[in-house]
C-alpha cells in the first residue's frame, strides 16, 4: 500500500510539471518553417551555457546575449525572401499570425530584428509547421543558438529554421525538460541556470553583447543591424554602482543598463513602478560589465517618489538624525517625541519623570507661574507628589494636544510646568519626529 501511494503521489507530481522540449544547438528541427540546411543561419555549437545570476532577466540586461564577427549567423535577407515568396504564402500567413502582424508587414518587421547568440539556456515558446499550421510547443534553447531579437530584447525567430518564437508564459520552476529526437543533454546544462527573458522597460536602440570569441571584449550592436555597424568596447572596464534608492524599479533597471550592469531581483520580477529602497552591492561599488546588482523594492502599499528608506549598504546613519534640525536649548531633543504627530505607543519610556503613571493623560491644569503645582488625584490611590526640589523642566509633548476630557475612571494630575508655554518644546511640523525615521530595507 505504501508503495502504491508513493507511485500515485509521484504521478501527481509529474502531472503538475510543464513538459519542455530541449532544442540543442546545431540539431535540425523535425518540422521547421524553413528547411534547416545551414543556409539560413548557423549556431555556435561549442558555446557552454553561462551561469545565470537570475532566472528572470529583462531584455536590456547587458551581456545577456553574445555576438560574433562571423558572417551569416542569421541571413536576414534570405529569410525575408523566403517568407515573401508567393509559393510560401500559407507559411507566411501562419508566421505573421504568431508574431502578431499582417503578412504584408513581414519585411519591415524582420528589418527591425537583431541577430544574437544565446549565452544562457533559454526558455521560449517555439513553433513547428505541421499540415499548414503553426503548432506551438514550449522549448529550452541551448546556449549558442542563433536567434533574432526584437527591440524589447525578446527572442523572436530561431535563425537556422525561421521558426517564430514567443515568450515563455509558464512557471519556470515547474518544468520537466525532455531530451529527445536527437537533442541529447548538453555539457554544462543545469536546470538552476535556465533563463526566461522578460521585455525591457523601454525600447532598445542598441544591444550590449559579449563577443563569444573574446569575452574581454563587448559589442554595441544597433537594433535592426546585422553586425555592419558594431562598435567594440572593453568589457573588463569596471563601473560604479549608482545610487538607486527612491527610483522606480524600471528607472533603476534602465540606469544600471546604461552603465553596463545587470539588474537582479530575488523573488520574481517586481512591478515597474515599485519603489527601490536599496541595492546589493551598494552605491560606489566597482563592478565589471554584465555583473549583477540585486535591487530591493518597497513592500506593497509604499508609493514611489516618497522619501526612500536608507540604503542598507550605506552603513549606519551619521549626520542624518531627523531631530538634528530642531532647537536644543529648551529640553532634550535626541530621544524625545515632538508635537509633529504620533510617534510610538509607549511615550513614557523616555519621560524624564518616572513616578507619574498617567503621563499619557491630558493635562487639565492651566499654565501658572514658575512654581510647580500639584493637583490631588481624584481617587484613593496614594501617589508621591513632585517636590519643589525638582528643577523646573519643560515636559515633552509626547501626545498631540486634544480636547478630550479626562475620564473619571483614571486618576489625573498635572505635570510640573514652567512659565513657558508647551509650544516652546522642541520640534515643529516641518521637522520629522525621531519615531518617524525611515526603516532600512531588508
Amino acid at each position: 500500500m505504501l508503495l502504491a501511494a508513493a507511485v500515485i503521489l509521484s504521478g501527481c507530481t509529474e502531472q503538475r510539471l510543464f513538459a519542455v522540449r530541449a532544442v540543442a544547438a546545431g540539431v535540425p528541427s523535425l518540422a521547421p518553417f524553413f528547411e534547416e540546411d545551414g543556409s539560413l543561419g548557423t549556431d555556435e555549437t561549442k558555446l557552454r551555457p553561462e551561469q545565470a545570476h537570475s532566472g528572470l532577466q529583462q531584455g536590456n540586461t547587458p551581456g545577456l546575449y553574445g555576438g560574433t564577427q562571423k558572417p551569416k549567423v542569421c541571413d536576414v535577407d534570405r529569410l525575408k525572401d523566403f517568407l515573401t515568396d508567393p509559393r510560401n504564402r500559407q507559411k507566411a500567413r501562419e508566421w505573421a499570425r504568431i508574431v502578431g502582424i499582417e503578412p504584408d508587414r513581414i519585411e519591415g518587421y524582420i528589418d527591425d530584428l537583431t541577430p544574437v547568440l544565446l549565452r544562457h539556456d533559454t526558455l521560449v515558446k517555439n513553433h513547428d509547421y505541421k499540415k499548414g499550421k503553426a503548432v506551438a510547443f514550449d522549448a529550452l534553447l541551448e546556449a549558442g543558438i542563433a536567434v533574432l531579437v526584437n527591440d524589447q530584447g525578446l527572442p523572436a525567430v530561431k535563425c537556422s529554421c525561421g521558426n517564430p518564437l514567443q515568450s515563455f508564459d509558464k512557471d519556470p520552476e515547474k518544468i520537466s525538460v525532455k531530451f529527445e529526437d536527437g537533442n541529447k543533454k548538453w555539457d554544462g546544462y543545469e536546470k538552476s541556470d535556465v533563463v526566461t527573458v522578460k521585455p525591457a522597460p523601454e525600447p532598445l536602440e542598441q544591444i550590449a553583447l559579449i563577443d563569444v570569441d573574446n569575452p574581454d571584449q563587448g559589442i554595441n550592436r544597433p537594433v535592426g543591424s546585422t553586425g555592419e555597424n558594431d562598435e567594440p568596447f572593453d568589457a573588463t572596464k569596471q563601473h560604479a554602482v549608482p545610487r538607486v534608492a527612491g527610483m522606480t524599479f524600471d528607472q533603476a533597471s534602465q540606469r544600471l543598463s546604461e552603465l553596463g550592469l545587470a539588474a537582479a531581483f530575488s523573488d520574481g520580477l517586481p512591478p515597474g513602478d515599485a519603489a527601490v529602497t536599496g541595492s546589493d552591492p551598494g552605491p560606489g561599488t566597482e563592478l565589471r560589465f554584465g555583473e549583477a546588482v540585486t535591487l530591493s523594492v518597497a513592500d506593497d502599499g509604499e508609493e514611489p517618489g516618497t522619501p526612500p528608506k536608507p540604503d542598507p549598504s550605506d552603513g549606519p546613519p551619521t549626520d542624518d538624525d531627523p531631530t538634528s534640525d530642531g532647537p536644543t536649548t529648551d529640553g532634550p531633543t535626541t530621544d524625545e517625541p515632538t508635537t509633529s504627530g504620533p510617534t510610538t505607543d509607549d511615550p513614557s519610556s523616555s519621560d524624564p519623570t518616572t513616578d507619574d503613571p498617567t503621563t499619557g493623560d491630558p493635562d487639565t491644569g492651566s499654565p501658572t507661574s514658575g512654581e510647580p503645582t500639584t493637583i490631588e488625584p481624584t481617587t484613593a490611590v496614594p501617589t508621591t507628589p513632585t517636590t519643589s526640589s525638582t528643577p523646573p523642566t519643560v515636559e515633552p509633548t509626547s501626545a498631540e494636544p486634544t480636547s478630550a476630557e479626562p475620564t473619571s475612571a483614571e486618576p489625573t494630575r498635572s505635570e510640573p510646568v514652567t512659565s513657558e508655554p508647551a509650544s516652546s518644546a522642541p520640534g515643529s511640523s516641518g521637522a520629522p519626529a525621531s519615531g518617524e525615521s525611515a526603516v532600512g530595507a531588508a
